[in-house]
């Protein structure tokens, strides 16, 4: 049975059982002490031995996170941006908490207080780094924790998909605005995204090595998901990069489209303002395509080959077919 005893002001628990070394830990608090008593005793019971948990208790969330990020991020296709949240958490109170003392408690605090200002999608990455970094923590740097208290945290909710689409004459005025903008691919890239359903990242790093225009298709050698993709070209796509193999002088290797992400995203806010749109992503393009291909009668599959998408559930969010347009199949 544990013993708890006051020592120089401080609450001292102490577990001691026959055969093993006597482990003791010191509290401001009584119930602090209490508390990892009965947990390294509970997990004592039902181990058959007892824990080393000084490395949980030595180590704060803060270290684990930078190992994390020093180790495991740069592995990743998303290494800049996982990253760059990582610095920020570090930065935050929660970082200092050591890793035996991090509560559930303590990370659902902090899930509320960051719902004040940012979006449950942050939130909801932030949580899941954290949680994989504990659990990196626990199965390869020997960390013991009883669990893992990020997946005791209950998620926000995310928003719901976006379903913005195109209304009216809007392609015609991004068309028109794009012709009046100094980057000179927009207009072509907008008109891609429509017609091929790619995602930004892909059309700027369409090769013409990976482009064969007599197939009509182009081939991402890595997409998202990871995986590599052939993509059909409508005749207005395989139009749009016919002429633009021919402008450059017909190479065979060579970016299709070269002007960078940071030229697009700024031109497309430009561009939007001179057109008069508001509420429109340059991603909602990909939404369009998706759902016109549903509009054009292909079935999921046929859909999930073209877009990429490998789950239903995601793909789904994309098919907001507009209600006048199957008013004549439903007779």
């Amino acid at each position: 049975m544990a013993t708890i005893r006051k020592l120089r002001g401080r609450w001292q628990a102490q577990v001691r059982r026959r055969g093993m070394a006597p482990r003791a830990k010191s509290f401001d608090q009584k119930s602090d002490a209490e508390k990892w008593a009965r947990s390294l005793e509970s997990e004592l019971d039902r181990a058959g031995m007892l824990p080393d948990t000084r490395v949980a208790e030595s180590t704060a969330l803060r270290a684990i996170l930078e190992r994390y990020m020093l180790e495991v991020s740069p592995k990743k296709r998303s290494a800049h941006t996982e990253i760059s949240r990582i610095k920020a958490l570090v930065r935050r109170p929660i970082a200092h908490r050591t890793l035996a003392l991090l509560s559930s408690s303590d990370l659902a605090t902090y899930r509320d207080e960051r719902l004040r200002t940012v979006s449950p999608s942050t939130v909801i990455r932030e949580l899941n780094t954290i949680s994989h970094a504990i659990d990196t923590a626990m199965r390869d740097w020997d960390v013991y924790l009883h669990r893992n208290p990020c997946k005791l945290v209950r998620r926000p909710s995310p928003p719901r998909g976006r379903n913005r689409r195109l209304r009216d004459d809007e392609e015609q005025k991004l068309l028109d605005a794009a012709d009046s903008g100094r980057n000179i691919y927009m207009r072509d890239l907008i008109v891609l995204a429509i017609e091929t359903g790619m995602r930004r990242g892909e059309l700027l790093s369409l090769d013409w090595e990976h482009i064969d225009l007599d197939a009509h298709i182009a081939h991402l050698p890595l997409t998202k998901n990871g995986d590599s993709r052939d993509v059909p070209l409508s005749s207005r796509a395989q139009d749009v990069l016919q002429r633009l193999w021919e402008g450059q002088g017909s190479p065979s290797a060579g970016r299709a489209l070269p002007t960078s992400e940071s030229a697009v995203v700024q031109a497309w806010s430009h561009l939007c303002g001179r057109a008069g749109i508001s509420g429109l992503h340059f991603h909602d393009l990909r939404h369009e395509a998706v759902s016109r291909l549903f509009e054009k009668g292909f079935n999921v599959i046929e859909v999930g080959t073209i877009s990429g998408h490998k789950e239903l559930r995601m793909l789904a969010r994309y098919a907001h077919l507009r209600a006048g347009d199957l008013v004549a199949r439903l007779g």
